[in-house]
């Protein structure tokens, strides 16, 4: 019996292993290798690391890890025993950006952030309103549980959203053009997300057809290296539920009229998209 159970065979578990394509990839990278990635299946900070490594086409050693049971290993790298952490040789750290600006010091394989210090400048600048406003807000909005707050956290989100995409290279269809480079893979896990977990949980519409949104949305989903570190739509909506409808929740999020009602307004009522201050664990 898993420990989140508390010894109640009919309580619902958590995922422990990744599934579909990413199930493959954590295969491939099961041999020992003197670089680490520490990660959980569910958990997008990891999948941002992950999507670097295979677009760089670094070598390495993937490990999952039960969040319930964290290996001594893990515990070494960071002690409050957080994914994602990479170990390398001797050295360890942790936080998904740190991680990825290690990887991208390395100087090894596919570079993600531009050589012009203005466009670097520019990538970490919004690289930083993802993990400022775009994370939080994902999860404030999956968490609302009243209908009001879940319209407002909806729209902000949008909104945040919104900005990314003004800030985004006019032609795309990724952040800065033709090719995925940082602020895309900071953004990609959420991307996914969105289809995944916040369209079933609360409505997220589908992106408006021949946007700028619309094209990056399926540039990102396309993307060899997103698609190798994803898992099945099973697989999230399940490690998601929880908080998206919390047990003394469950009979409001049950009701079908009040939902429908959240969704029709998110739908027709929402900002236009044009054309870390969160705990790394979910």
């Amino acid at each position: 019996m898993d420990a989140n159970q508390n010894n109640d065979p009919t309580k619902k578990t958590y995922h422990k292993k990744a599934t579909g394509k990413a199930l493959e990839t954590v295969e491939k990278h099961s041999q020992d290798h003197e670089l680490k990635l520490f990660g959980s299946c569910f958990c997008p900070f990891v999948q941002r690391v992950w999507i670097s490594l295979e677009m760089k086409g670094l070598d390495y050693q993937y490990i999952e890890v039960d969040p319930y049971k964290k290996p001594q290993q893990l515990l070494e790298v960071n002690p409050r025993g957080l994914v994602p952490a990479l170990r390398h040789g001797d050295w360890g750290c942790y936080e998904s950006t740190v991680l990825m600006e290690y990887l991208e010091d390395l100087q090894k394989g596919e570079a993600l952030l531009p050589s012009d210090p203005k466009l670097r400048a520019h990538s970490r600048l919004w690289s930083d309103h993802v993990n400022r406003h775009i994370v939080p807000g994902f999860y404030r909005y999956l968490q609302a549980q009243e209908e009001k707050s879940q319209i407002e956290n909806g729209e902000e989100l949008k909104e945040q959203i919104s900005k990314l995409v003004d800030a985004a290279d006019k032609s795309g269809p990724f952040f800065l053009g033709n090719k995925m480079t940082f602020v895309d893979v900071q953004m990609a896990p959420w991307v996914i997300r969105l289809r995944k977990v916040l369209q079933p949980y609360r409505g997220w519409p589908e992106p408006e057809s021949g946007t700028r949104w619309a094209a990056w949305v399926n540039a990102i989903e396309q993307d060899h290296a997103v698609r190798a570190t994803t898992s099945t739509d099973a697989l999230y909506n399940e490690s998601y539920q929880r908080y998206a409808e919390p047990p003394l929740c469950k009979s409001m999020i049950a009701d079908s009229n009040s939902k429908k009602t959240a969704q029709t307004h998110l739908r027709y009522n929402k900002p236009s998209i044009p054309g870390a201050d969160f705990p790394e664990a979910l």
